[in-house]
């Protein structure tokens, strides 16, 4: 290499000791120091070494034998450790400083910032004085990195991490392998956090090896949602409600927003599990 690049893992010589430091060098006679408190394994004069090298806060470079998992030029998962509100997202790499995500970087609506333990699709850049900080993949680099989803995967239920959020719906990553999911709006109740590990289930693979999936729950688990909404409503009112199979599309909907076909096969699951009985026009606890 020419030089010593900011964010890069270089191999370098082994010159000195001096005192609690080792002095590396690479094959130009470029300089940089490691503190002994950085090194992974002992090390002797001569010897060759793989380090990361980044900017101290005395703005000089120096080097580490604790490598990161992202460096500039590649990209990673990096989890948040710490949230500043007027700064933004620091993030672990996996070397022995935090990297900050830039709150210009995140969303516009706070709530849907990050939190601690979230993971973060990134990799690191440099500004003009040398310094790192982390930039989130672009929707071109995710494109060039996702594998193509097999057709099986239709109906599966899994685990992916919000990578862009748009009002229009949600983009989403698994980790191993990498598959690009969107949930639609219509398809989620909230929108969720960046970051954020949450459940989806599949309901289409595309052509182009990318998903559509749905925060939403299957057919057959909104009726046991359904059931379980009329179950606290019935708690919450004494244990009876002028509501039954008989009552009028619009009454149900006001109140449960639901449809009478989803009340009616709600009503029918509690009575299934004599939960529940109508009389006389109510609905109520069977005692």
């Amino acid at each position: 290499m020419t030089k010593l690049e900011v964010g890069t893992i270089t191999t370098l010589q082994v010159a000195d000791q001096e005192g609690s430091r080792w002095l590396l060098v690479n094959e130009h006679g470029d300089e940089v120091y490691m503190n002994a408190s950085e090194q992974t394994e002992d090390i002797e004069v001569g010897e060759n070494i793989d380090v990361f090298l980044y900017l101290s806060r005395r703005e000089e470079i120096v080097a580490t034998m604790f490598v990161p998992r992202i460096t500039v030029g590649t990209y990673g998962w990096a989890e948040v450790i710490r949230v500043e509100r007027d700064e933004g997202a620091y993030v672990d790499i996996g070397a022995n400083i935090e990297v900050l995500v830039d709150r210009s970087d995140l969303p516009h609506v706070e709530k849907l910032w990050p939190q601690n333990g979230d993971q973060l699709y990134m990799t690191l850049r440099t500004d003009g004085g040398g310094t790192l900080f982390a930039r989130l993949a672009t929707e071109e680099l995710v494109r060039a990195t996702i594998a193509e989803a097999p057709e099986e995967l239709h109906n599966a239920d899994m685990k992916a991490r919000p990578y862009r959020l748009l009002p229009v719906g949600s983009f989403l990553l698994t980790e191993e392998p990498m598959y690009r999911i969107f949930v639609h709006e219509s398809e989620r109740t909230e929108e969720p956090r960046l970051g954020s590990l949450v459940d989806v289930r599949i309901i289409g693979v595309k052509d182009d090896g990318t998903m559509n999936g749905s925060f939403l729950p299957r057919r057959e688990e909104r009726l046991d949602h359904d059931a379980q909404v009329i179950y606290d409503y019935l708690q919450q009112v004494g244990g009876e409600m002028p509501f039954t199979d008989k009552s009028s599309p619009q009454e149900i909907q006001d109140m449960f927003q639901m449809s009478k076909g989803a009340f009616k096969r709600a009503l029918g699951r509690l009575m299934k599990k004599r939960l529940i009985v109508q009389e006389d026009g109510w609905t109520k606890f069977q005692s």
